[in-house]
């Protein structure tokens, strides 16, 4: 993980640049560098994965252009081939290095052709403009915002922005920047025709693709390890690594000491695939003397973001200080695409379809948002499998009725793509969902409920939650979340679109907390 920072004209303040730049250098702890391009500035904090020698250090310049790039471009290795055909010569192993050779070959076509997740920012000197990109999903950040003067700013963080600009915003997934506008080059959310594959065949496309997506992600200079939580998704990922390792595989799992879900669940699919497992553990005090760092790093007051980044912040932490590992996989995005608990209650295949394109839009100011931050801030990069743009792309396609809940058992269409393959024990390929906030212990959402509720009386909430009119908060709970974010981020809670709730037009969806334990079918997902 990198942290990149384009300043895209005259500098108002360089102290104040200096300052918002400095604001992530966890994300790259191994080396700083700061260039001017053109009147304006271009920087970079570098987490050596890729290329680790110092040639691969950015921003990369050539023929009076320069770029920054926090990303992982899968099989660039085939593209460098062909772009060293076309005359261009290299001189490290980053991946990232192709990016300005691409730029003049394909212009801004080659944002469609990165099999990659990306954020970058490009100054061309040949014309004095500067270009930004995000890929499609968002796994990647990128913000934006505009000093005083109209000058635009792009940064891998809204924090490196606070202070600088009035209204910071995260850069659309899928867009780049040109010219003062957002212009999109595709829309991963929405299939452009529907596959009417049958069950079998779309399972094992499921299964192909999906072992596709882990194996290209396992490719590193830096070392690998898993976060796994015992659910379905972080254990598939992981029982497909280790086939695919040498040597057991790395994995972490994190519960709290007294009533932690996943814990036994992932040590038996450690065992299961003869892992090399550490498991953390996590105290009431830990989670809520961590409460401010946590709501500082991930820049959002959204409540399942908030619950859900307690563990994975403090496992990443454990990490980042117990050992050598610079690379984690994790299972984001499956709930995306194959439903959640809550997704049961879809009236019909429409409003599956159409949830899923909602939740795939917006996953950058949520769980991948969580994921980033809580995996950088520890100075690691975050890979995400389930995000491969070939497998989001086909599951996307998929029959939305095909999808639905028609089986007795969420996320079925994943499940039978590795039944009796011996991936996984059916334990676990077949365990109710249980969501990470609460599988960790169910003891800690409650903890932080019953903080909450010691901070204000009845009469302080209604007061203090009226002066929120965006997202306004509903519990005590999330106006403790609120009231923190502002502390950091006065004024910017429009980066968040809204909480990441249950749809509650749905029936048996109209629900005051985001917690799948609300909902009448959770059924044995806590067990």
């Amino acid at each position: 993980m990198c942290s990149i920072f384009g300043y895209c004209g005259d500098v108002e303040d360089r102290a104040a640049f200096e300052k918002g730049f400095y604001e992530t250098k966890s994300r790259g702890p191994d080396d700083s560098r700061v260039i001017r391009t053109g009147s304006g500035l271009m920087g970079f904090h570098r987490l050596s994965i890729m290329g680790l020698t110092d040639a691969g250090m950015q921003p990369f310049e050539l023929q009076g252009c320069c770029c920054v790039c926090n990303g992982e471009l899968y099989g660039f290795e085939k593209e460098r081939k062909k772009l060293q055909g076309k005359g261009y010569s290299f001189k490290s192993g980053s991946d990232c290095e192709i990016i300005l050779p691409m730029y003049f070959e394909y212009g801004t076509g080659m944002f469609g052709m990165l099999d990659a997740e990306f954020a970058c920012v490009i100054y061309d000197g040949r014309t004095g403009e500067y270009i930004a990109a995000r890929d499609p999903i968002g796994i990647r950040p990128l913000y934006y915002g505009y000093d005083s003067n109209g000058t635009v700013m792009f940064a891998s963080e809204a924090k490196n922005l606070v202070g600088l600009s009035a209204k910071i915003m995260p850069f659309p997934p899928g867009h780049y920047y040109r010219n003062g506008e957002f212009i999109p080059y595709t829309d991963i959310s929405r299939p452009e025709s529907v596959c009417r594959d049958s069950i079998e065949t779309a399972c094992g496309k499921i299964r192909e693709k999906l072992i596709a997506g882990v194996e290209k992600r396992l490719v590193a200079d830096a070392k690998v390890g898993f976060l796994l939580s015992g659910g379905l998704d972080s254990s598939l990922v992981c029982a497909i690594a280790s086939r695919k390792s040498e040597s057991p595989v790395r994995t972490f799992a994190i519960g709290m000491s007294e009533d932690a879900i996943d814990l036994k669940y992932a040590r038996q699919a450690a065992e299961y695939i003869g892992a090399d497992h550490t498991e953390v553990y996590m105290t009431p005090g830990d989670v809520i003397s961590s409460l401010d760092e946590v709501i500082h790093l991930l820049g959002t007051y959204d409540i399942t973001t908030v619950r859900a980044s307690m563990g994975m912040y403090l496992v990443c932490r454990a990490i980042h200080e117990q050992t050598d590992i610079r690379v984690l996989l994790t299972g984001e995005i499956s709930d995306e695409l194959f439903g959640y608990k809550y997704t049961d209650f879809a009236p019909d295949a429409e409003e599956f379809q159409k949830e899923a394109e909602k939740r795939i839009r917006e996953l950058h100011m949520y769980d991948v948002l969580r994921a980033d931050r809580c995996i950088s801030v520890n100075s690691l990069e975050a890979r995400v499998p389930f995000g491969d743009l070939d497998f989001v792309k086909y599951v996307m396609s998929l029959d939305p009725e095909m999808k639905m809940n028609r089986y007795g058992k969420g996320k079925y269409l994943l499940r039978h793509a590795f039944e009796g393959l011996g991936y996984l024990p059916d334990e676990i390929l077949w365990r109710e969902k249980a969501a990470f906030s609460d599988a960790v212990g169910h003891s800690m959402v409650d903890y932080l409920k019953e903080y909450a509720e010691t901070v204000y009386t009845d009469s302080e909430f209604e007061q203090r939650r009226s002066l929120y009119s965006h997202a306004q908060p509903f519990t005590k709970e999330s106006l403790l979340y609120r009231d923190i974010f502002e502390k950091y981020y006065p004024g910017q809670s429009e980066m968040i679109a809204d909480f990441w709730m249950p749809n509650r037009s749905w029936k048996g969806c109209d629900v005051s907390d985001p917690s799948a334990r609300v909902l009448s079918n959770y059924g044995n997902s806590g067990k």
